[in-house]
């Protein structure tokens, strides 16, 4: 089976955010070239399983771009002698403020990576340190600039909204920021409060507070500050200039075929889902052990793509949903939540935030 989407997980960090639900950690005692190793290794492992003919790779983490150079360009060259790049479009990296230079932009930039995401995440000091991000500002706009003239043709900047002590008006000012430096694609983030992250056990204790009204103010704000100035809202969270979209995110949201490789990370291919150990040094030491094997049924591929494309400005074929879900659509589209644009159905500009609830009534 020939499989075209691979994701490559670094778990590396160098600070450990504490809304960051993510298997990462600091290197500790697993160094860098070990955990390369492993990674090149769990590629061939797979490759002989797989005909692995990639349009699209991902670096993700953890901080992908806290690898060393030599240790970066190690993993750089082991999957370009490994893969078959034919038909690689698009490989993305994140990367942080902090973790990367001139030098190891270049040599990014060199191997094939097209597309970097920026982990910028607010513009707005007393927000860096509430999330536990070890950048300033000017740091952050000094990294960007490093992307742009190393050469790289789309980079993304995340941002985060809804944080803890973050009034619109604050937010305003980062998407104004933001918008200044003319990035080719925005992503942001409403804040989630995830299960074992320090702000989880925040929330608990009632020093932070969730407020859908609130988020629904900053959602919207986005929305019209970005699109009226050129981007596309093609995903609840991203945005792009026209031909700049994540092919890497539209893959997963499609329900295409991919591979993980790196401690935690998640493969689905047909309908098995399974997941390496979430361990590091076991992962280097034992290879790509399994966890978390799992056979989705049509059910469960269904319902989850009807999830994740009812979230994109495409949204879902009419003739994919049963029945009872196409009646219900109908309904909503009746009350103007959904709208029927040639053979799919996708939710209005003002009820995009009502995304969860009205793909649970889809379900089959």
């Amino acid at each position: 089976m020939i499989v075209r989407h691979l994701y490559v997980h670094v778990p590396f960090c160098h600070r450990i955010c504490p809304y960051c639900a993510f298997y990462k950690h600091q290197p500790g005692k697993t160094s860098m070239k070990v955990l390369v190793d492993a990674l090149l290794a769990d590629l061939a492992a797979k490759s002989q399983r797989f005909e692995i003919q990639p349009e699209t790779i991902y670096f993700g983490g953890g901080t992908p771009t806290l690898l060393n150079h030599s240790a970066l360009s190690h993993l750089l060259e082991g999957l370009c002698e490994q893969l078959d790049l034919s038909h690689l479009a698009e490989w993305s990296t994140e990367a942080n403020p902090m973790t990367f230079d001139q030098k190891k932009a270049e040599l990014l930039h060199s191997h094939g990576i097209n597309r970097v995401s920026l982990g910028v995440q607010s513009w707005q000091p007393n927000l860096l340190k509430t999330l536990g991000r070890d950048h300033s500002p000017e740091q952050a706009t000094m990294s960007y600039h490093i992307l742009r003239e190393a050469g790289f043709p789309i980079v993304n900047l995340d941002l985060m909204f809804s944080l803890p002590g973050q009034s619109l008006k604050a937010w305003e000012e980062d998407l104004h920021r933001t918008l200044k430096l003319h990035p080719q694609h925005i992503s942001a983030y409403n804040l989630t409060y995830e299960e074992d992250t320090p702000f989880f056990n925040q929330l608990g204790r009632g020093n932070f507070q969730e407020d859908v009204d609130d988020n629904a103010d900053h959602f919207y704000l986005a929305d019209r500050l970005l699109t009226e100035a050129g981007f596309t809202h093609y995903e609840i969270s991203n945005y792009a200039q026209p031909g700049c979209e994540s092919h890497h995110n539209q893959a997963y949201w499609e329900g295409k075929n991919y591979l993980g490789l790196g401690p935690s990370a998640v493969s689905t291919v047909g309908t098995q889902r399974w997941q390496n150990v979430p361990d590091t040094v076991r992962y280097a030491a034992e290879g790509a052990v399994t966890v978390n094997e799992e056979t989705l049924s049509e059910a469960d591929l269904h319902n989850e793509r009807v999830a994740l494309m009812l979230r994109t400005s495409r949204g879902i074929q009419l003739a994919s949903l049963a029945d009872t879900a196409r009646k219900r659509a109908q309904e909503f589209e009746s009350e103007g939540v959904l709208e029927f644009v040639d053979d799919h159905c996708r939710l209005t500009a003002e009820h995009r935030a009502m995304v969860d609830p009205v793909a649970a009534e889809l379900f089959i």
